[in-house]
């Protein structure tokens, strides 16, 4: 992994690392670690999952430490209650990882597609922003047909650096190897979701704002929830997406839905806790799923952020 620790910055509820390890040969990939300082070490730890939707120049941005430019307010006055995602979980005592996905924040492309090579992105202007998020965007779908006629997956990319994010927290004195759990919004809840059920080091999870059925997400968005970057050739016509919550049974999981959802239908998010919830009972342990559907929008926001907390303190703490 090779993994490196970029620079540190203290804070009176937990040190933040920028850290950077391999995930694979060819992959060199940035983020964040947190230790908290209030708690006895080693303590629980979480891998924490950036959303899709919102500025692709910021990943873990989006949920880690101060921000930066103008966008990363907005994003997280719109999701997360105005707060960074990951930062809180870390004050309240977890360590916590997190990285940029392939291909948002500092992996989103460079050198083509009429973008320069190099930029930092927290210095663009607002118009600037927006014409190379155009590009970025463009260059995300023709990506994934790429990765597609290599006979791989974008979500293949992602299980295995957010498997590798588990390495490192293993590889780390300060966590409880025994105490990991998963969460994160939208994209970051469809990436717990693959996590949790193809991960057996995972003990618990929050997916948020990505839970539906296929036939009901067909009649509903497609475009906007289920997209390219979700292809899975082989796999949707064996498996639906309640599924992957139940092949994680039984670890601890509460699904998060919104009645407000303009992305996933109630009726399609109703239908997938009652599916899963029959998969935990098959398998004995039916106090180990919960569904939560609050009548909000797409959203982790800081009543959501509390109900996930009470979640992973009674099965990683507890």
């Amino acid at each position: 992994m090779r993994p490196e620790v970029i620079d540190r910055v203290e804070t009176a509820e937990f040190t933040r690392e920028r850290i950077e390890f391999n995930t694979s040969p060819w992959f060199r990939v940035p983020g964040y670690f947190y230790i908290p300082k209030k708690v006895p070490l080693p303590a629980p730890a979480l891998v924490v999952m950036h959303e899709w939707g919102g500025p692709l120049l910021f990943g873990s941005e989006r949920i880690c430490g101060e921000a930066r430019h103008p966008a990363i307010v907005k994003h997280r006055n719109l999701y997360s209650g105005g707060r960074p995602l990951a930062d809180f979980f870390a004050c309240q005592g977890y360590c916590v990882i997190v990285i940029d996905a392939y291909h948002f924040g500092c992996r989103a492309p460079r050198g083509i597609g009429g973008l320069p090579e190099s930029y930092e992105p927290a210095e663009l202007g607002e118009s600037t922003l927006e014409d190379f998020e155009k590009k970025v965007r463009e260059l995300l779908y023709l990506g994934v047909r790429q990765l597609n006629w290599a006979g791989a997956t974008w979500c293949g990319i992602n299980f295995g650096d957010d498997s590798r994010c588990v390495d490192y927290l293993l590889s780390r004195p300060e966590v409880d190897c025994r105490n990991i759990g998963a969460t994160g919004l939208s994209g970051g809840g469809y990436r717990t979701n693959v996590l949790a059920a193809l991960d057996d080091r995972i003990k618990a999870a929050v997916p948020v704002g990505w839970t539906t059925t296929g036939d009901y997400q067909q009649a509903y968005n497609v475009d906007g929830a289920i997209g390219t970057f979700c292809l899975l050739p082989g796999v949707w016509d064996r498996i639906d997406v309640p599924d992957l919550i139940s092949m994680a049974a039984p670890k601890a999981c509460m699904v998060v839905g919104s009645t407000g959802d303009m992305v996933f239908p109630p009726a399609g998010q109703k239908e997938a806790a009652r599916q899963i919830s029959l998969a935990y009972e098959w398998c004995g342990s039916p106090d180990l799923f919960s569904s939560y559907a609050p009548e909000k929008p797409h959203c982790y926001d800081c009543e959501i952020q509390e109900k996930a907390l009470a979640w992973f303190d009674l099965h990683l703490k507890g």
